[in-house]
């Protein structure tokens, strides 16, 4: 059976690489449309439509589609990518010394035989920063690490060095939680 992810993540591409799954990667050219306000139910809304979109692409193959988004939720506001650098100093300025949600939506389609299978889930982990200085913030915002991730940061990159603490799975502050994602489709694999 043919494994997609409908994301052009690289992070994601790693870490379904790293659990021994074969895929390619086809890129959902849908626009996003946000109807939830709170994160765990943007991301999984969000997850749907990726999956959706490069099911339809599929035609009648048997397959497993993999959609993924993922935001950070602070203090009830929601931070997907910065648009630039001026708006990831002022994200991770709003993360500094505080704890934070980061929120995976993960969609699952199976097709085989004309049926599709469906499964929406999201993980959660909280984060927590060290207090970073205004100097700190804006050097770390000049490297450019983190213009294309959620939060305005890479915990896998030079951020590491503050983060004070995490509760729950690594993975899915990368930018998949690949090992419940696991769990879910085993059945499926082995069909």
């Amino acid at each position: 059976m043919k494994i997609i992810l409908a994301s052009a993540s690289p992070r994601r591409r790693e870490l379904l690489a790293q659990i021994g799954l074969d895929f390619e990667v086809r890129v959902s050219q849908v626009e996003e449309k946000v109807t939830q306000t709170d994160a765990a139910l943007v991301v999984e809304e969000l997850s749907a439509q990726k999956a959706e979109a490069v099911l339809a692409q599929a035609g009648e193959e048997a397959v497993l589609v993999i959609g993924a988004d993922t935001v950070v939720a602070v203090e009830g506001r929601i931070l997907g990518k910065p648009s630039g650098t001026q708006e990831a100093e002022q994200m991770l300025a709003l993360l500094a010394g505080r704890t934070h949600e980061v929120c995976t939506g993960v969609t699952l389609l199976y097709q085989k035989a004309g049926e599709v299978r469906r499964k929406t889930f999201h993980e959660t982990t909280r984060v927590t920063f060290y207090p970073m200085d205004r100097r700190e913030i804006s050097q770390y915002a000049a490297t450019g690490d983190c213009l294309d991730k959620a939060g305005a940061y890479g915990i896998q990159g030079v951020c590491a060095r503050y983060i004070k603490g995490i509760e729950g799975d690594y993975n899915n502050v990368v930018g998949l939680p690949v090992g419940r994602l696991y769990q879910e489709v085993r059945e499926w694999l082995e069909c």
